[in-house]
């Protein structure tokens, strides 16, 4: 117990000296896992929540329509009661298709008519408000979110304006805007929204101008069995073969509202894969840019007698322990911003389904190693140090080349400076282009996703853009962590290789270097590598499209690309500016003199 209380006191109050290095790590972690746990989270999460909204709705299994409401219509419905493994049913009733006005917004809308009560199969849920009345309608919420209304407000439906008297979501239908099953007459569907009304306030629809479909909600004994009723199943071939009629399980219906999500998980996946690239980078940065106050640090604790597993032991802790942590944080956050991006439509039960045991696993491991591999190097090497050049470890001097100094002596000051600087470090630059190229590659699937035409619905201009707002709002979010994570990078590697150079600089301050030109060089060894870390990850970014391409993708110009590509330089200036001012204001003879001792 006092070992373990040892490394806690030791990793307590190394955090306490570095809170800058431990928020970067723990930033880093979370934004990773996070995007990773909703990737993996989206497979099978809107089949989860249908089947939720199914259980609490009474949903059906079967939903059978057919165009208008005649009497043979309503008598092959009726037939498929009898149809095997059919233990309930509600209707047949009547669907019109219509249009619909709220907030000066009009969209495609089909009116179910609705009793006064629900039957055994589809009992839709409230989520605000009363069921349907007299004088009142019901908004399908999903509906309801894309026309901006709320219980006590008024919509026109055929001519007349009806209160909305309450939301609910419903299993019988796939989720906004495909909510009308079939389209008029029997054709495609174009669109639309549900409302429910009752049959006397339906009775305005009844015109040879507003198109009728018929219905029937079916519960069957096996509901996976499903998919065996169809009008090829020599049991239920002649009850429908004097009309045409649908039929559709609710597998089709809940692969229906996959759809939506259909383009968004591998952007979350490729994202957080990325995001965990970066966070590599980043701990790497901060690992190496520890290196030296490490060592010395290994050197006291062999002075007092520590062994070399307990130095282990409290080198790995720190950084382990904060990887644990933004893990946790990471899942949290993710199971917070779930439901939003599962369920973005609006139309099922929203409920988080929370990561699986297999996300959990992946998240942490993926953290574990961000921290473990990316530590492993300096702590191995400060380990290996002797005690005495241990306490006495300062910054390595850098190799002296004779060909670089040659070639980099005729450039202007702040090249020169930056050349070096590259030269001392060529693995820090590296790391920067890879962490530019990591960036840029996200910005390109985001500029082939808005380069694409929005994906209309003739009947719904409203529902226009609902599954294209989807997918760019992901990709914005996922490219918006990854800048900012390669942001604080870039901050990181030139703050780092100030704090290393901080003799070098000091010295060429006494040669007649000016702080200006200081700052240009620190900046320089970050934007040299910039450009062709930019120019890299704009064709790994096609590259990676590729797969969810096809032939009628329309790809972003070039002079898009490019313009993405020269604007990382002008961001990494400005970026490298503060940290890069900051160090070369620095006193000359208190940075020497400090090397001195």
């Amino acid at each position: 117990m006092g070992r373990i209380l040892l490394v806690f006191r030791l990793v307590v109050a190394d955090v306490r000296r570095h809170p800058a290095q431990a928020a970067i790590l723990l930033v880093s972690i979370v934004a990773a896992t996070a995007v990773l746990s909703l990737g993996r989270s989206l497979q099978g999460a809107t089949e989860t929540l249908y089947r939720q909204t199914r259980a609490a709705t009474a949903g059906p299994d079967v939903v059978a329509y057919s165009p208008g409401a005649g009497r043979t219509t309503i008598r092959a419905l009726k037939s498929l009661e009898s149809a095997p493994g059919v233990v309930a049913h509600s209707g047949p009733s009547r669907q019109y298709h219509t249009r619909l006005t709220a907030h000066g917004s009009t969209g495609a809308a089909v009116v179910e008519v609705a009793g006064r009560t629900s039957g055994p199969v589809d009992r839709p849920l409230l989520t605000s408000g009363g069921w349907v009345r007299p004088g009142g309608a019901v908004v399908e919420r999903g509906f309801a979110a894309a026309l901006g209304v709320r219980v006590g407000d008024d919509v026109t439906v055929a001519g007349r304006s009806l209160p909305v008297v309450g939301i609910a979501v419903t299993a019988a239908r796939s989720v906004y805007p495909w909510a009308p099953g079939i389209g008029p007459g029997g054709g495609p569907d174009d669109g639309g929204g549900l409302v429910w009304l009752t049959a006397r306030d339906s009775r305005a629809l009844d015109s040879p101008d507003v198109p009728v479909t018929s219905f029937i909600y079916l519960k069957l004994r096996d509901p996976e069995s499903a998919w065996t009723l169809t009008r090829h199943n020599p049991a239920v071939a002649p009850m429908v073969a004097d009309t045409w009629v649908t039929i559709r399980p609710w597998q089709r219906i809940a692969g229906q509202d996959s759809v939506m999500l259909r383009d968004s998980q591998p952007i979350l996946v490729v994202g957080g894969w990325l995001l965990g690239f970066l966070a590599i980078g980043g701990v790497a940065t901060l690992a190496a840019g520890r290196a030296a106050k490490q060592t010395r640090r290994v050197g006291l604790l062999k002075a007092v007698g520590a062994t070399p597993g307990l130095i282990a032991v409290v080198l790995f802790a720190e950084y382990l322990t904060l990887a644990l942590l933004g893990d946790a944080l990471g899942l949290v956050v993710a199971r917070l911003i779930e439901p939003a991006v599962i369920n973005p439509s609006a139309s099922l039960l929203t409920a988080a389904t929370g990561p699986s045991a297999d996300t959990i696993a992946l998240t942490t491991v993926v953290a574990l190693a961000v921290a473990g591999l990316t530590t492993l190097g300096p702590t191995v090497r400060a380990l290996r140090t002797e005690t005495v050049s241990a306490l006495t470890d300062s910054a390595r001097r850098p190799p002296h080349r004779p060909l670089l100094s040659r070639l980099s002596a005729p450039l202007p000051t702040p090249l020169l400076l930056g050349v070096r600087l590259i030269a001392r470090r060529p693995g820090r630059a590296v790391l920067h282009a890879c962490n530019t190229a990591t960036t840029l590659t996200m910005v390109t699937g985001l500029l082939v996703i808005f380069a694409q035409p929005v994906k209309g619905y003739p009947g719904s201009s409203m529902a226009n853009v609902l599954r294209d707002a989807q997918e760019r709002h992901v990709i914005l979010g996922v490219t918006a962590a990854l800048i900012a994570l390669a942001a604080v990078n870039t901050i990181t590697i030139t703050w780092t290789t100030a704090q290393e150079a901080r003799r070098t600089m000091a010295i060429a301050r006494t040669l007649g270097a000016t702080p200006g030109q200081i700052t240009a060089g620190i900046s320089t060894a970050q934007l040299l590598p910039t450009l062709p870390g930019a120019l890299t990850g704009i064709p790994v970014g096609l590259v990676l499209c590729l797969p969810f391409s096809g032939a009628d993708t329309i790809w972003p110009p070039a002079w898009s690309l490019l313009t993405a590509a020269l604007a990382a330089l002008p961001v990494t200036a400005a970026l490298t500016a503060i940290p890069a001012r900051i160090a070369a204001h620095r006193p000359v003879a208190r940075t020497l003199t400090a090397d001195a001792t």
